[in-house]
């Protein structure tokens, strides 16, 4: 009668090693998942601040000057079009993302724009306040760089995790995310007209 008991006890045994296993590889691929979306909102905040920034930025220029209409309109249009373009981390798709990138190059394309207007005005480009604006753009647009950065990196290890053999067995529900790229046409130089 005990002959029996060693083979059932070994099954089981087995059994609980795989169903222990299995977990981990869930619960790790779970902390992965968690890490973009975290990463994720951590471009969505520098973005944000971005946005708050332009606000303030447009009305010192409007207030400081008889700027051209047509170039604050832009940034306007495009900070509005920008913010309107949501996505939901966990279920990001690659066309999803490069919608949100063409919307944020519309931000940065027309701000450069107004930037560099901005040099037809020296009591504008002496303005404490509009200097002060434009240091914290900068610093800004490093901060996205340095998100978007960290949401690669941890959209790398997330696909890594969840592709490797064998954890694709156990993670179907899992799909890979898309990085985030760089606009089209990024690679080519910028020219410049004075």
């Amino acid at each position: 009668m005990k002959k029996w008991l060693i083979p059932v006890g070994i099954i089981v045994a087995l059994i609980a090693i795989i169903a222990f296993w299995s977990i981990g590889i869930k619960n790790t691929a779970l902390q992965h998942s968690q890490a973009v979306n975290k990463e994720w909102g951590n471009v969505q905040t520098a973005y944000q601040r971005r946005n708050d920034l332009i606000g303030n930025l447009v009305n010192t220029v409007k207030g400081a000057a008889d700027f051209e209409k047509g170039t604050l309109t832009a940034v306007i249009e495009a900070r509005a079009k920008a913010t309107s373009v949501t996505i939901d981390p966990s279920n990001v798709t690659p066309e999803q993302l490069a919608a949100f990138n063409q919307a944020q190059s519309g931000v940065s394309s027309s701000l450069s724009r107004l930037l560099v207007s901005v040099e037809q005005y020296p009591t504008l480009k002496a303005n404490e306040n509009f200097l002060k604006l434009q240091d914290e753009l900068a610093s800004t647009e490093n901060q996205i760089l340095t998100a978007r950065t960290r949401f690669n990196e941890a959209v790398q290890v997330y696909n890594g995790y969840i592709l490797k053999i064998p954890n694709n067995w156990f993670l179907s529900e899992y799909k890979e995310k898309p990085y985030f790229e760089a606009s089209t046409g990024a690679d080519k130089p910028v020219e410049v007209k004075f």
